[in-house]
């Protein structure tokens, strides 16, 4: 893991919720944590890690992550004993 994946993985976990977390950065935390992303219609996207399912739509037309999908994001990595 790079120190920009640690950084997105502190963020994620920073209280208050940070809704300014690019969703890309996330999707790169994911890999380097073992996991897979996979395509779905439109915008929607199925992470895999650990065995687990996590699905998802990609922000558009910005960038950034929703507060609630960064809130949903760290309560499947803490269901899963990923911390920072």
């Amino acid at each position: 893991m790079n120190s920009t994946q640690k950084k997105t993985l502190e963020a994620i976990f920073a209280k208050p919720t940070l809704g300014s977390i690019k969703f890309s950065l996330i999707e790169s935390l994911i890999v380097a944590l073992g996991g897979t992303i996979h395509e779905g219609a439109g915008s929607r996207v199925a992470l895999h890690l650990s065995g687990s399912v996590k699905h998802a739509h990609r922000p558009h037309p910005g960038k950034e992550a929703k507060r609630y999908q960064v809130e949903e994001i760290r309560h499947w990595f803490e269901s899963l004993g990923i911390k920072p």
